[in-house]
């Protein structure tokens, strides 16, 4: 059971820090398309591997203060949705 809650806490994780690693591998691979040279694909891998470090650094932290599946959850859910079907 412990390994099935880390499991999900870790998956958790990886989709908090796909987020920043996502945009900032776009905005790299825009900065690689305008400049198709060596420079420019060292300023795209520079790029996203900040946008790695961000998401990393935002995923901690917010596995340190309230825990990945939480903040997931509190995400993902759907108030105005649950709201409505409760007055119905």
């Amino acid at each position: 059971m412990q390994f099935l809650n880390w499991l999900t806490s870790f998956f958790s994780w990886v989709q908090i820090v796909a987020s920043p690693l996502i945009i900032f591998g776009i905005i790299g691979y825009i900065v690689y398309a305008n400049l198709s040279t060596l420079i420019g694909l060292l300023a795209g891998i520079v790029i996203t591997i900040i946008g790695l470090i961000w998401g990393i650094i935002i995923a901690t932290n917010i596995w340190k203060k309230h825990g990945t599946e939480n903040f997931m959850s509190r995400v993902s859910s759907t108030l105005d949705i649950d709201k409505n079907d409760d007055a119905n």
